[in-house]
């Protein structure tokens, strides 16, 4: 299993939030470079990022930022804002690996499939970030009315192989993942590699979740928080 450390981006800080409300958002790090290379002298080699500032409002400010990191030697996979193909093109111009469409793969799902065909299933995740089962976007802000789990089948139906899910409650809190929702969502679309975002509150819960195969897990909060181990949680995931 892959293990993704998370660095959040807002306003060119390294935040952290509370079960996805910008009313919590705070500062969990100094400099987003020197907080890569922490994750690197782990021994991580997968990052996973937020622009926050892209995600809630679709103005991307951080890019600088993140080509920054991006030359750390990661394979950084980037989510907030994109939603056109010019996104994709200037973000994939920063250095990332893989981008992550959140919102627009709501409103716009032949943007994803266009986004396949240029560029690869590969370089492409779908973010679905969930509250009570209910898919979320706008930064998590605005109820889309569609259950995660036939989003993700109209994901997969579309040739989506990298599918990234967040349970809004667990997010933030150290609570565990979401494993119920996360088990359904594997069940439903076999296909695909499903990445587990939130929750994570221990070295422990990370074994769980390579028990249950899934393809990768995002650290975030737990590490800057002091409760999970990078090193030994790289160790145990694997080849990365």
């Amino acid at each position: 299993m892959l293990i993704f450390p998370a660095i959040d981006l807002k306003d060119g800080k390294v935040v952290r939030l509370y079960k996805g409300d910008f009313e919590t958002v705070h500062q969990v790090a100094d400099d987003p470079v020197a907080t890569a290379k922490a994750f690197l002298a782990a021994g991580a080699r997968h990052l996973h990022m937020v622009d926050l500032d892209g995600a809630r409002d679709g103005q991307r400010k951080n890019g600088e930022i993140v080509r920054a990191v991006c030359r750390v030697g990661f394979s950084v996979e980037l989510g907030g804002g994109i939603r056109s193909m010019a996104d994709l093109e200037a973000v994939f111009a920063l250095g990332v690996r893989r981008a992550v469409i959140g919102s627009a793969a709501v409103s716009d799902p032949d943007f994803v499939q266009q986004a396949i065909a240029a560029y690869g299933p590969e370089r492409v995740a779908v973010g679905i970030d969930a509250k009570d089962g209910t898919v979320r976007t706008s930064g998590w802000e605005r109820d889309a009315g569609l259950d995660y789990i036939e989003f993700a089948k109209s994901m997969a139906a579309i040739a989506v192989k990298y599918i990234i899910f967040t349970d809004i409650d667990t997010d933030g809190a150290l609570s565990g993942p979401s494993w119920d929702r996360l088990a359904a969502l594997q069940a439903a679309v076999p296909g695909c590699f499903v990445t587990a975002s939130g929750g994570v509150s221990s070295n422990g819960d990370l074994r769980r979740l390579g028990a249950m195969g899934v393809y990768a897990a995002i650290v975030g909060k737990a590490w800057y928080a002091g409760a999970v181990d990078l090193a030994l949680a790289v160790k145990e995931g694997g080849p990365q």
